[in-house]
């Protein structure tokens, strides 16, 4: 699977089925091993200003299933 296959699917929290929203980027391992995936955060007063926006940074064992139209991820309330 190619990044712009991966970027066009929803990511789901399935803890509060929160829908996070569409990844914006990915990090890779210096194996070239996808290490995370980055979805857009929440704008805060300050970024808003600025037109900043902070990403949500999910690490790869966090996700559950990549299916067809959304990436299940699992994600409790500490991790934001």
């Amino acid at each position: 699977m190619c990044f712009s296959e991966l970027r066009m699917k929803e990511v789901i929290n399935i803890c509060d089925g929160r829908r996070l929203g569409r990844p914006i980027d990915v990090v890779f391992t210096d194996g070239a091993c996808i290490e995370a995936i980055v979805v857009p955060g929440q704008y805060s007063v300050r970024n808003m200003i600025k037109g900043l926006r902070e990403g949500i940074v999910i690490p790869w064992n966090r996700i559950r299933r990549v299916g067809d139209d959304v990436i299940l991820v699992e994600l409790d309330a500490s991790f934001f």
